[in-house]
C-alpha cells in the first residue's frame, strides 16, 4: 500500500530534520541495511569459530576443560553463523558479495579500523 502525499511529505520532513541534527547518524542509517548487519555478524562468527578451533587444538590434550570451552565457542559461532545466514537469505548473500567486490576487502578492513578509532576518540 503506497503512502499518501501527506505521509510522504511528513516522512521527507523527518528525514531532513534528522540530517540537519545528526548528519553522521543519517549517513550511517542510509548506508546500513539488514544484509550488511547480518553480514557483519557472519564475519565475526567465522572469527569466533577459528578462535575456538585454535583453543581446542592448543589445550585439548593438556587441559580438557579449556579444550571443551573451545568446542563450545565453535558451537556458538556456528549457531550465530547459521542464524545470520538464514536472516540474510539469497538476496542478502548476493548484496554482501557485491559489496565486498565493489569496496574490496582492504577497504572493508580500513573502514572497520577507522570506525574503531573514531569510537575511542569520541570518548576522550
Amino acid at each position: 500500500m503506497p503512502l499518501s502525499e501527506h505521509e510522504q511529505k511528513v516522512l521527507e520532513e523527518l528525514e531532513q530534520a534528522l540530517t540537519r541534527q545528526d548528519p553522521a547518524f543519517a549517513a550511517r542509517v542510509q548506508s546500513e541495511n539488514v544484509y550488511r548487519y547480518a553480514g557483519r555478524y557472519l564475519k565475526w562468527s567465522i572469527v569466533g569459530f577459528v578462535v575456538g578451533l585454535v583453543i581446542m587444538l592448543a589445550f585439548f590434550t593438556t587441559n580438557l576443560i579449556v579444550g571443551f570451552g573451545g568446542v563450545l565457542v565453535m558451537f556458538v559461532s556456528l549457531v550465530m553463523f547459521w542464524t545470520n545466514l538464514r536472516r540474510m537469505g539469497k538476496a542478502g548473500w548476493e548484496d554482501l558479495r557485491w559489496g565486498v567486490r565493489a569496496e574490496g576487502i582492504g577497504n572493508a578492513l580500513t573502514d572497520t579500523r577507522s570506525r574503531i578509532r573514531d569510537r575511542f576518540r569520541r570518548e576522550e
